[in-house]
Order: structure tokens, then C-alpha cells, then sequence
């Protein structure tokens, strides 16, 4: 018998959800996942944790004057998304917390998604051609099959 006086044991899938990742870079894609993510953290009284993943800068930012642009861009790109689905989080009064990682976008949102003990794990479908070819983003995370993904086209 347990301690009512100890805090509850985390149980994957037993009550609803506790939390929701969603990950987001601004596409299409990942925007409806993260309205996706707002409904299903709502109507399980969950939180929310959307998490944007910066990836290691390429070619362009070998100058300093192409880094400088180049991080001026993902600024102004976090502070939008993190506005929005702070915006969207408010009027559905769900309880919201906003990531920024910098790395492997798959291994971050893995490592988070555990952090968090994420129940799930939701993303936007790739909207790029060469992850036909090399694999995205989804089944990466698929196949480390720790929580379920849901892929929002």
C-alpha cells in the first residue's frame, strides 16, 4: 500500500495525458501541429510544452556578418511562434510552456519529450523532399518509440 501523503508515481497512458510535446520550427505543418497539440492538451487538462529546436548553423553562417543574419532570422522566427501558441494557450486555457533547444532536432525533442515525461509526442509532417530520401523528422522519433507520435500533415 502507498503513502497518501507521498506524491503520485508517474504512469505512462493511465488517466489521459500529463503532458504534450509538440515541436515546432514555424512551418505550415508544424503550426497545425501545435493547434493539434493545444486541443488534445485541453481536452485531457494537460500541459502543453511546445519546443523549438535550433540546428547547428550551415555554410551561410561561416562569416560573421551571415552568422549575425542568420541569428537575427531565428529570433524574430522564436519570438513569433513562442507568441503564438502562447496566444492560442491563453485563450484555451491550457497550461503552456515554451522550449528552445539548440542541436539534433530529433534527439532534442526525444530528450525533452522524457524530461517532461511526455504521454505524447506530436509534430508536422516534413514538408521538405529530401526527408523522403533520408528520413524525417517523424520517423526518427518513431523509431525511438518511447511515447506515441502523432504526425500532423
Amino acid at each position: 500500500m502507498t503513502d497518501p501523503a507521498s506524491p503520485p508515481v508517474f504512469e505512462l497512458g493511465t488517466d489521459g495525458p500529463r503532458a504534450v510535446l509538440v515541436g515546432v520550427d514555424g512551418s505550415r505543418t508544424s503550426l497545425r501541429a501545435a493547434d493539434y497539440a493545444l486541443g488534445q492538451a485541453r481536452r485531457g487538462d494537460a500541459e502543453l510544452v511546445s519546443v523549438y529546436v535550433r540546428a547547428p548553423m550551415g555554410i551561410a553562417a561561416t562569416t560573421a556578418e551571415g552568422a549575425g543574419v542568420m541569428e537575427q532570422a531565428h529570433e524574430s522566427a522564436v519570438h513569433e511562434i513562442a507568441d503564438y501558441i502562447t496566444t492560442r494557450a491563453a485563450e484555451l486555457r491550457v497550461r503552456h510552456r515554451f522550449v528552445e533547444a539548440y542541436g539534433d532536432v530529433a534527439h532534442e525533442i526525444a530528450k525533452l519529450a522524457d524530461e517532461v515525461r511526455a504521454d505524447a509526442v506530436v509534430v508536422g509532417a516534413s514538408e521538405r523532399f529530401g526527408h523522403r530520401l533520408v528520413g524525417s523528422l517523424a520517423i526518427r522519433l518513431v523509431r525511438s518509440a518511447r511515447w506515441p507520435v502523432t504526425v500532423i500533415p
